[in-house]
């Protein structure tokens, strides 16, 4: 599939999160892809959204977002996970999707290899900070350019558009001490799981 246009990072942080569903990250390894299908983002746009980290204004931390969209934005949080996002909108407003689940469809046996507590496959990439070690990501890649099909971390196009009827959207997730109406807007979109896998099997992605 063809690398996404960066005209497609450069609208509102809700419509991309709903157009990365399907959509596949793909991470080279040693000239290999770790790959799989974006089935879970969630949408964080501008200062005023007090579950952004723009919210602090421009900092070392937040400097990529304000930067060119289709760039990767990775940090770490909790003392311990790294998470990844992309940055969207036009150069200079603040804003990410975080890519919060995928599900793993190219050399799986190697991306076992960084999630080797876990025996179920089904779970080895069923949150942000899973994916981001399934993947084998760090900041060593935040500011990357994921347009770019010759990177180490890149997003290609779905082969066709998810139906809004495969979609479901909902609050944020662990947003605890974020004040409304931010805890509750639903940005987070996730493609229906049981559509997704009937899906995979028969070629659609």
């Amino acid at each position: 599939m063809a690398c996404l246009p960066r005209s497609l990072f450069e609208r509102s942080a809700l419509q991309v999160a709903r157009d990365l569903l399907g959509c596949c990250l793909v991470r080279m390894k040693s000239g290999r892809r770790l790959s799989g299908i974006i089935v879970e983002t969630e949408a964080y746009q501008g200062e005023e959204d007090q579950a952004c980290h723009a919210r602090a204004g421009r900092t070392p931390r937040t400097e990529v977002m304000y930067g060119p969209p289709g760039h990767a934005y990775i940090y770490f949080t909790y003392g311990m996970h790294w998470l990844l996002n992309a940055v969207v909108e036009p150069e200079g407003f603040p804003a990410a999707v975080l890519l919060r689940s995928i599900t793993a469809v190219e050399n799986v046996e190697e991306m076992a290899r960084y999630r080797p507590s876990l025996a179920n496959t089904k779970h080895w990439t069923d949150g942000p900070a899973k994916l981001t070690q399934a993947l084998d990501l760090d900041g060593r890649l935040n500011g990357c350019d994921l347009c770019d099909p010759s990177g180490e971390l890149f997003i290609e196009a779905a082969s066709q558009v998810l139906p809004d009827d495969q979609v479901e959207t909902g609050p944020r997730v662990g947003l605890f001490t974020v004040p409304e109406p931010w805890k509750s807007v639903p940005w987070r979109f996730q493609v229906r799981i049981k559509n997704l896998e009937f899906r995979i099997s028969n070629g659609f992605f």
